[in-house]
């Protein structure tokens, strides 16, 4: 993720009674992720409020809080059930993975101690991060849920030390309530931020009145704050042949913006790039032929890349053209930007490295 705002359908740690009439308010501002908590409904409301979020084309999150042992892994067991996309918290990683390993869903715990109920995060500084390492090295943690405005200390500081210890995406969570609180997640490195409480009592200044009009001030602050993240992006590049040499101008062109972050490649187009701009991150994947173009539409199914540039000539027949539509499809399924040539790539580099 690029930096994206979470909605959550809870106030006080709970998911409100009226969730999903508020879903549509969502909706309505243009919100694409949305969760809620494993309390405040029983799981049959639960079950309809994520299957409405996916049939709306957005991305589900379901965050625990329960503290004990047995209702968090009732909460686990309930977002496998309920087939949500994200898993948010929760403090007994080991427990959890051994019920979420074999489901698609992408898991995010907290680090440090948690408390309390609404949730607070204690300890020293130095004990969070060492924490936020000890998860994010299990194979299947795929990020962290940094409770950061729940902590008594130098919440800038601490976002930064979480996000620069762990090669995994941490979101922020907890008491986000402001601009300025959005801004300095994207400064401290954040994949993202939830947001609940805050949005449904009108706490950010907005345009008019109303939920709606929440979610769109919100949405437009997180486009501010994209613009001042350290977070490193995740590009795919890819070619058919005869647009390799374009795409490795390209590439040069961008170099400098390009540096600092994650270029996922398909294997000869990777070669190509590692060998013209030593100095950028390329991780090659199988060539297209072998497989490249699979590995690429799995990491887009899972989340993994903020945009796909794949350089297509569409003058020729294609022995891949299959793949390249599949992608497309995949693209569009689960709203990752898609550029197929070097005008629509220079509008995505536009928007994924720009800096405020």
């Amino acid at each position: 993720m690029a930096f994206d705002f979470i909605l959550m359908l809870t106030s006080n740690d709970r998911t409100i009674p009226d969730a999903r009439a508020r879903l549509d308010e969502a909706l309505e501002g243009g919100v694409r992720h949305i969760g809620f908590k494993d309390v405040g409904l029983p799981f049959a409301e639960l079950k309809g409020l994520a299957d409405a979020i996916r049939a709306a084309g957005g991305r589900s999150y379901l965050e625990v809080v329960s503290l004990d042992a047995e209702s968090e892994l009732a909460s686990a067991r309930a977002a496998v059930d309920l087939d949500v996309d994200c898993l948010l918290g929760g403090t007994r990683a080991e427990e959890v993975t051994a019920l979420t390993r074999h489901h698609p869903l992408r898991y995010y715990p907290f680090p440090g101690r948690i408390i309390d109920h609404p949730s607070v995060l204690e300890g020293p500084a130095e004990a969070i991060v060492s924490s936020a390492r000890k998860l994010a090295d299990l194979e299947h943690v795929h990020g962290l849920d940094l409770l950061a405005y729940r902590f008594a200390g130098d919440v800038p500081d601490l976002m930064t030390r979480v996000c620069a210890a762990v090669d995994k995406p941490v979101i922020m969570a907890g008491s986000i309530d402001s601009p300025e609180r959005i801004a300095a997640a994207a400064r401290a490195g954040a994949a993202g931020f939830t947001v609940g409480t805050a949005a449904l009592a009108g706490a950010f200044p907005a345009e008019a009145e109303g939920f709606a009009a929440q979610v769109r001030a919100i949405l437009d602050f997180t486009d501010r704050a994209r613009a001042q993240s350290t977070a490193p992006r995740r590009l795919a590049l890819a070619a058919h042949d005869t647009r390799k040499a374009q795409l490795r101008a390209w590439v040069l062109r961008h170099e400098r913006s390009l540096r600092g972050h994650r270029l996922i490649c398909t294997g000869g187009t990777g070669r190509m790039i590692a060998e013209a701009a030593p100095a950028l991150s390329v991780q090659r994947l199988q060539r297209g032929a072998r497989g490249g173009d699979q590995q690429l539409g799995a990491l887009i199914a899972t989340g993994d890349l903020d945009a796909v540039i794949f350089f297509a000539d569409p003058t020729l027949p294609h022995g891949g053209d299959a793949d390249l539509q599949a992608l497309t499809r995949l693209s569009v399924l689960h709203d990752t930007p898609l550029a197929l040539g070097p005008a629509a790539a220079d509008m995505v580099a536009g928007a994924l490295f720009a800096r405020g």
